[in-house]
């Protein structure tokens, strides 16, 4: 029999859906119920420890609006896991989850609700994710970072071998509810760590936006909720926007814009095991970008110096100890390069909204951009 081959395109649609409001489980609920699909669905909340304790009325608020929609929902037990870095750090988080989808009977036409910030969503979103092949996941960001950016992404994932995200999967939620009274209860660090991620996709994706924020950015730092809100918003249309829009949801290109400044905030986040937030290491990792596009001769001074004053007014910490030894940084240039495949792709940006890529980064370049991030870091703090 002569050899036979068959080939076709799989059409996968998806629907991604982010709902904004104010209270997601009082009037304005109807929003996020009606995409629902019918009948009744056993619910599983799983709730990200730190937002437990500070936000100690949501819990039972959420639980008691689950059981008086008994019609729609039939809601399982409550599980609360840990919070922040730990929850991808501890193989257990995911563990926890899995036996509580097994042990609640949560099936593949089921939920899982989750209340968290961005590492919540990934670590618990994974374990849904590889539970009966895929658990529907409703998200509910609990975070600036969360719901301007992590809580957009279709990617859930775990740490592992000593590098982030290295156990993951592609995967889109039902829904991503961003409720902006679940901000209510965040210290200021943690309200200021979700804007770095505004300032990047401003800046890889609308030179208007950056402009705003430039002009917004001291208003959001005392959290007034007119200018916090709508630099909320776009930063969460321009995330999802690219998801949608961009061609290529899942990343099966070698290039990746929306890590601009991540090489260095991962490797910074190891190297300080977690002393630093995510937002706050991207800050410096943007910095550090926008140095190596001076370096490179792609961009000027002025450029670097606009973005690390709105980060600066937004009261980011710029430089770090961590940076006194580039060899250190630079190892992070090759884990993004494994990461990627083994071809190097880092996107930088030469003026806000104008892009371009670099397919080789030397020790030499690097740590020049290191100096000269440093130097302006310490004209800004005169």
């Amino acid at each position: 029999m002569s050899a036979r081959s068959f080939q076709g395109e799989l059409q996968i649609p998806r629907r991604h859906v982010v709902v904004f409001c104010d209270d997601a489980f009082g009037p304005q609920s109807e929003r996020w119920i009606d995409l629902i699909p019918d009948g009744r669905h056993r619910i599983l909340p799983v709730f990200d420890g730190g937002f437990d304790a500070a936000h100690p009325a949501c819990r039972p608020r959420v639980e008691a609006f689950f059981d008086a929609h008994s019609t729609r929902f039939d809601r399982a037990s409550t599980l609360v896991v840990p919070g922040g870095e730990m929850a991808k750090n501890d193989p257990q988080v995911v563990e926890s989850v899995l036996a509580s989808i097994h042990a609640e009977n949560i099936c593949r036409q089921s939920f899982v609700a989750i209340f968290g910030g961005g590492a919540v969503l990934d670590a618990v979103g994974f374990a849904a994710s590889i539970a009966h092949r895929g658990v529907k996941v409703l998200r509910f960001p609990t975070t600036t970072l969360a719901q301007d950016d992590a809580g957009i992404g279709v990617k859930n994932g775990v740490n592992h071998h000593n590098e982030k995200n290295w156990r993951g999967v592609f995967s889109v939620p039902t829904a991503v509810v961003n409720d902006f009274s679940l901000l209510a209860t965040l210290s200021a660090r943690d309200w200021r760590s979700g804007f770095s991620e505004a300032v990047k996709v401003a800046l890889l994706k609308d030179a208007g936006e950056f402009e705003r924020l430039e002009q917004d950015a001291e208003a959001i730092a005392r959290r007034s909720e007119p200018e916090s809100q709508r630099a909320i918003v776009r930063s969460a249309e321009l995330h999802w926007q690219h998801i949608v829009e961009g061609g290529d949801p899942f990343e099966d290109e070698i290039a990746r814009p929306l890590d601009y400044g991540h090489w260095s905030a991962h490797r910074l986040e190891r190297l300080t095991q977690g002393e630093l937030k995510h937002g706050e290491a991207v800050a410096i990792g943007l910095g550090i970008d926008a140095a190596l596009a001076v370096e490179l001769g792609r961009s000027t001074p002025d450029f670097q110096r606009r973005v690390l004053s709105v980060l600066h007014k937004f009261g980011f910490t710029l430089d770090h100890p961590q940076l006194d030894d580039p060899s250190e940084l630079f190892v992070g240039i090759e884990q993004f390069r494994a990461h990627l495949g083994g071809a190097l792709v880092l996107t930088l940006v030469a003026e806000p909204g104008v892009s371009f890529d670099i397919h080789d980064a030397d020790f030499a370049s690097i740590s020049g951009a290191i100096e000269r991030h440093r130097s302006m870091v310490r004209t800004l703090q005169v």
